[in-house]
């Protein structure tokens, strides 16, 4: 059974409170019975509880991060980012997804009442930045790894999503590409908004479509554009694995890559190195995006103020022979 303070405490021949004032370094206890206190201790293997030991010194030495799933491509980038900084600093993590909706987030508000963690780095579950807002209003310190384009009124780690559009259509306009398909992802993230106004400043184009963000998608967009007898030389896909879908269409169809089309992506995710052929794509530094959000964090908690304004990371065309 796991030893309890009550069982240091009658060993030692001293209260409760006395333990507990050893264990967190309270000095209101003399040198003798401290020492006997931590033989105690060590001779039991008494472990205490770790948010016991950081709510009485007023601090977890925990991080909290919010995620909506841990199944979107590029989070385990992000996630590690935050990981190797926190751990380097000597915090621990506690990991929220809101893969149950309503349920998670309860679970999530039920942690933050118990104090359990100290500061809190998110990339943002749809529809939660007003609540994230309200826990930062009543002096939860939070950092949000921004791809709605949100703007919150705390700090936050931003790319810039409209110059990769850009940089990308630059890159399809220099090859001789004049009549690209832009496919796009769900309307409510605002680096979909981005890199589409970021694509037409420098090759404009009517010929835009919806995507989903999924292989299936960007592969029936494609077919079914194929089959309707549409005509376009090249596509910027608004992420990599939509990209990998289109090439997958294209490669059914007989299309030829690049000769025919040339295909882009964005995020730079670990797969664009292996489609057939390696994906041409606009590279998120991910995993620099969580160990800045963290280690804006962690200065924050140590008391130095930390700006309100976005920092913005840059993108990076990576060229490979989807459109060389």
């Amino acid at each position: 059974m796991r030893v309890t303070i009550a069982d240091v405490a009658r060993e030692a021949g001293v209260s409760k409170t006395t333990v507990s004032r050893v264990v967190n370094l309270k000095g209101e206890v003399d040198g003798s019975t401290a020492a006997r206190v931590r033989e105690v201790i060590a001779h039991l293997g008494y472990v205490p509880s770790s948010g016991a030991v950081g709510l009485a010194r007023g601090s977890s030495r925990t991080v909290g991060m919010l995620v909506p799933s841990l199944t979107w491509p590029w989070m385990g980038e992000v996630l590690q980012g935050v990981v190797d900084t926190v751990e380097a600093a000597d915090y621990g993590l506690l990991l929220f997804t809101c893969n149950r909706g309503a349920e998670s987030v309860e679970r999530f508000t039920s942690q933050v009442s118990a104090r359990a963690f100290d500061g809190l780095v998110v990339v943002e579950p749809e529809n939660t930045l007003d609540h994230l807002t309200a826990l930062h209003r009543s002096g939860l310190p939070i950092v949000l790894i921004d791809d709605r384009g949100h703007h919150p009124e705390f700090p936050s780690v931003v790319t810039t999503n409209y110059e990769g559009g850009a940089s990308a259509a630059r890159h399809l306009r220099a090859s001789g590409r004049t009549g690209p398909l832009v496919l796009t992802g769900p309307e409510h993230f605002g680096c979909v908004r981005d890199r589409l106004a970021g694509f037409r400043s420098v090759l404009p184009t009517d010929l835009v479509v919806k995507g989903d963000f999924t292989e299936r998608g960007g592969r029936l967009v494609v077919e079914e554009l194929l089959a309707a007898g549409a005509e376009f030389d090249s596509v910027f896909a608004h992420n990599d694995i939509s990209a990998a879908g289109v090439l997958r269409a294209l490669r059914g169809a007989g299309r030829r890559v690049p000769e025919d089309i040339a295909v882009v992506g964005f995020d730079d995710i670990p797969m664009a190195e292996h489609t057939e052929p390696p994906l041409t794509t606009v590279r998120q530094p991910t995993r620099r995006m969580g160990e800045t959000a963290a280690r804006l964090l962690l200065s924050r908690l140590s008391g130095t103020a930390v700006a309100n304004e976005p920092v913005v990371l840059p993108t990076e065309l990576v060229v490979r022979d989807s459109a060389p």
